[in-house]
């Protein structure tokens, strides 16, 4: 959970002093500190680990999440909920704007968009950010883990009837920012601009790393998970640009960047 105080002060709480399924927890940490805004940033992400675990899935992605819009709004606090494309089935064929109809395919689909609706429900002021494919420092992300795997090998089986938007943190935490200043409310989709399959999103790391190893493209089929992913998920971005005027950048640059930064692994 990221806070926003005083302008230009960004302070973090994490799982040992907020842990948002214990709602005293939260109310401790924003009594203490009383922000002007919290951004959701707690999640069960693991998309596959969710199929097996849909009790720990709702715990965090649901009753988590309300938790959390329900101290927020008690206190007048505003609150960014980060959401996903997973809510969406994938069978539109083209972006999906903000108030297309959800079909998630996956418990991690499923216990996101139920947390929506329970920020939805509570009411006060909120933001919900659909997301996708997010990369940056910290834990397990797409970029380091192509790399990792292409220093040992000469060629790569990916997925390449999956077509989505990667985006980096630092730009998905700088749109919202934005969003915050220009006191946006409801639902908008943030991602870097431009769409790939994962495996033309892997060849382009592997290029940019200067390696050799080659990508396979294989199919969803052939690459058996737990969790069923969307075909087609790449979010509209109009609305964002509508609201702040300001359009993000292409996710290569964004990749770039990423490398540019000694960040990568």
């Amino acid at each position: 959970m990221v806070r926003l105080g005083p302008p230009g002060q960004v302070t973090g709480a994490d799982l040992d002093t907020c842990d948002i399924t214990r709602p005293e927890q939260i109310a401790a940490v924003l009594n203490s500190t009383r922000p002007d805004w919290v951004i959701n940033s707690a999640a069960y992400t693991d998309v596959d680990g969710c199929e097996s675990n849909y009790e720990t899935a709702r715990a965090i992605n649901v009753v988590g999440a309300g938790n959390l819009a329900r101290a927020c709004r008690d206190r007048d606090i505003g609150l960014v909920q980060l959401s996903t494309d997973f809510i969406f089935d994938g069978k539109k064929g083209r972006e999906y704007n903000e108030d297309d109809q959800p079909a998630p395919l996956s418990v991690y689909g499923e216990t996101k968009l139920e947390g929506e609706r329970e920020v939805i429900k509570v009411g006060g002021r909120y933001i919900i950010v659909r997301t996708s494919w997010l990369f940056g420092k910290g834990g397990r992300n797409f970029p380091d883990t192509i790399l990792k795997a292409a220093r040992s090998s000469d060629s790569l089986r990916v997925v390449s009837d999956q077509t989505g938007s990667p985006t980096y943190a630092v730009d998905l935490a700088d749109a919202i920012g934005e969003l915050i200043r220009k006191d946006a409310s409801g639902v908008v989709h943030v991602t870097n601009r431009g769409s790939c399959s994962w495996a033309e999103y892997a060849d382009f790391v592997i290029k940019l790393s200067g390696l050799e190893t080659k990508i396979i493209p294989v199919s969803s089929e052939e690459m058996k998970r737990p969790a069923v992913r969307p075909g087609f998920s790449v979010l509209s971005l109009k609305k964002y640009e509508m609201i702040t005027g300001r359009k993000t950048r292409p996710w290569q640059d964004a990749v770039k960047s990423y490398f540019s930064s000694g960040k990568i692994k």
